[in-house]
């Protein structure tokens, strides 16, 4: 987003204007100022917190929603909104452009926490909490909580649709899903808060809520922390096969990202999709146990020279069986080169012998082969690829992979990289026995 699409502008700037407007008071309407000034206060600085190197990271839940919910619990809708200006404004933003970021994510906030204010007056939910009935005030909050995350998902989808170019379709697929559960928890939280304020014990008391709160998004933080040091793991890995063998170079992301779309046109659950590009990413990363020469040698290789080379599949599960959130993908690092015709290696198992984690990652793999310029071989169109695995369907790769690439290709396209040296200078390479020029797609280095 550093080079904004005049689209996404106009939208943003559709969306700063409405925020604006939802800002503007309401007459007849009483606003107690050191609780707006307070909560604001409050929020920027766990923003603040949560962003710090105490946490380690950004937060993935983007905002520290408890303090916001509370005030759209307790205040008028446009004093709520008024809530997250600050924090939001003052927020660090790891991307450019800087300014633009923090004045959509103010927005859109704002937005957010006006229409929560307003579901949740509308139902009667500020009589509910001054009173302390808690079971009632259930009620009116889920709903609040609902309208917030509803409005936070059509945003965001919005900007991606306009900025990303993502398909209509796609853009707000699993936004509310994946939302809507954290938030409901800051929701309960922020309620809390709120019913406390309202009680005898004052403000002092609802500040105490926070205290879990931070605990647990702290703890929540840590694994997301851990998440990224996997990711850094398998990167580091991933470079030094792309060093080694300069003409794959980039092959093993791309394998990931299509053994990704394979994953989920299968319908996949997320976390599954997750470890299944990983199985992708990683499935070459036996080749940093192959001597060099072997990888680069210009000419045909000996049969000796190939029965190295195939063990490839177990010096990359040897490298990763004790990486534990790799689950299923050690086992698709192992047998990706295996055959539902039992001729694959390097065990020659039989149909749904075959993991099919493995089963989704040979059929990436094949089809990012083909599509892609080696020294010996050029790019095949995608149409001829995704024909050739179709007639290996069966013998080969597995019919359910074929057709799921076929239909996800078909949808979203396929758009292969120039992984080889294409200096015309460089002597040619000869492609090794049983290559995709022969017609078996699975049978490459």
């Amino acid at each position: 987003m550093e080079a904004v699409p005049a689209r996404a502008r106009a939208y943003i700037a559709c969306v700063v204007t409405a925020a604006l407007l939802c800002l503007l008071p309401q007459p007849g309407t009483h606003t107690t100022w050191w609780a707006v000034v307070l909560l604001a206060g409050l929020y920027a600085g766990c923003e603040r917190v949560a962003r710090s190197r105490f946490v380690g990271i950004s937060h993935p839940a983007g905002t520290f929603y408890p303090v916001l919910l509370a005030g759209a619990f307790l205040l008028p809708a446009p004093a709520a909104a008024l809530v997250a200006v600050p924090g939001a404004l003052l927020s660090q933003v790891g991307q450019r452009p800087v300014a633009l970021r923090r004045v959509w994510r103010a927005a859109q906030l704002v937005l957010g926490v006006w229409a929560a204010a307003r579901t949740h007056r509308l139902l009667g939910g500020p009589e509910a909490v001054a009173a302390g009935d808690v079971p009632y005030a259930l009620g009116p909050a889920g709903a609040a909580v609902l309208a917030f995350c509803l409005v936070l998902a059509l945003l965001d989808g919005g900007i991606l649709a306009v900025a990303e170019r993502v398909p209509v379709r796609r853009a707000w697929r699993g936004l509310v899903a994946r939302s809507l559960a954290p938030i409901a928890v800051h929701g309960l939280a922020g309620l809390m808060m709120a019913v406390l304020w309202r009680s005898p014990y004052g403000p002092v008391a609802a500040l105490l809520v926070l205290l879990p709160m931070c605990v647990s998004w702290w703890a929540f933080a840590q694994y997301h922390r851990e998440h990224a040091a996997h990711q850094a793991t398998i990167r580091a890995l991933v470079q030094a096969v792309d060093i080694k063998d300069g003409y794959t170079r980039g092959h093993s992301e791309r394998v990931g990202q299509a053994s990704m779309m394979i994953a989920r046109e299968l319908g996949m659950a997320d976390e599954r999709v997750e470890v299944l590009r990983f199985a992708g990413i990683l499935h070459d990363v036996g080749k940093l146990g192959v001597p060099t020469r072997l990888l680069r040698k210009d000419g045909p290789l000996t049969p000796e020279e190939r029965r190295v080379i195939e063990l490839h599949p177990e010096y990359g599960h040897e490298m990763v069986r004790g990486i534990g959130f790799l689950g299923e993908a050690r086992a698709a690092v192992l047998h990706h080169h295996e055959r539902l015709d039992g001729s694959g290696y390097p065990y020659g198992l039989v149909g749904r012998q075959i993991p099919e984690s493995a089963r989704v990652v040979a059929v990436a793999d094949a089809f990012d082969a083909m599509t892609s310029t080696r020294s010996y071989s050029r790019a095949r169109p995608v149409a001829v690829a995704l024909a050739e695995l179709e007639r290996c369907a069966g013998s080969q790769f597995d019919p359910v992979m074929v057709a799921a690439l076929v239909d996800a290709v078909g949808r979203t396209g396929w758009h292969p990289a120039v992984t080889a040296d294409d200096d015309e200078t460089r002597p040619p390479r000869v492609p090794p026995p049983g290559a995709h020029l022969s017609g078996r797609p699975g049978a490459h280095r």
